[in-house]
């Protein structure tokens, strides 16, 4: 895993981030995984999120949004690739694929736990922040298994979840506002990017990651956030769904 510590990190942030337990969990399904074997540098169109409850008659728990931000944080994910590659970085099928994936999905996943900070109490943050790594985790295990054959040791899911402790540690390090994640937040997920690209990348990698890739995960993951807690019947009868054309 790169070292990808940033001297600008500041410690002492009041919204300690959980560690997570390695433990079984029922896969989630789907059918929309990535093309591994797409033409690169396809013009990729912004992904759009919309999240509304079919039926509102009740609170949904935590562990219900956790389920569908970890979609949104997988299609996100998937947008980043896309983007990437539109913008001529080599992110190859396989290996390199799901290293970036790791990283992405965890800056995400730590920006999903800020956002339910402010929305929720401890007990249920806690709850929702801790299943949506599992099913962040379900969903790569799934692919991994699927694309790069079975799981040799350590094993898929404790290659993630190692990698989502270990960062989380440093991104709790990071100041996140009403404004969303400051620089050095972005900037940490821009260094851990640069130590996974060729070195034909490696220069320009930063400024893709923290002009264009981190905000646009982070408006699509706040998109995705109003309404997932939002009470009985504030936003209509129209089901939350996530689509991204």
């Amino acid at each position: 895993m790169p070292a990808c510590r940033s001297p600008s990190a500041r410690a002492g942030t009041e919204d300690v981030h959980p560690a997570i337990d390695l433990k079984a969990r029922q896969p989630v399904r789907s059918s929309q995984w990535p093309d591994l074997h797409r033409p690169r540098y396809q013009k990729a169109k912004l992904m759009r999120v919309k999240a509304q409850w079919f039926k509102e008659e009740r609170s949904r728990t935590p562990e219900e949004a956790a389920s569908v931000m970890a979609f949104i944080l997988w299609r996100a994910g998937i947008n980043a690739v896309k983007q990437m590659r539109d913008a001529h970085f080599d992110i190859d099928a396989g290996p390199p694929y799901f290293a970036f994936m790791r990283e992405v999905l965890v800056f995400m996943a730590m920006v999903a736990d800020r956002i339910a900070f402010e929305q929720l109490d401890g007990e249920a943050r806690s709850r929702f922040t801790t299943e949506v790594a599992m099913r962040v985790a379900d969903i790569l295990v799934e692919n991994e298994s699927r694309l790069l054959g079975p799981e040799k040791e350590p094993g898929y899911r404790k290659e993630f979840i190692d990698l989502y402790n270990m960062r989380a540690s440093d991104y709790a390090t990071f100041a996140f506002t009403s404004d969303g994640p400051d620089f050095a937040f972005m900037r940490y997920l821009g260094a851990c990017i640069t130590a996974l690209v060729p070195a034909k990348d490696k220069t320009w990698a930063m400024d893709q990651i923290v002009a264009s890739e981190a905000p646009d995960a982070v408006e699509s993951i706040r998109k995705g956030m109003v309404g997932l807690f939002a009470p009985p019947g504030a936003r209509g009868s129209r089901r939350r769904a996530v689509s991204g054309d």
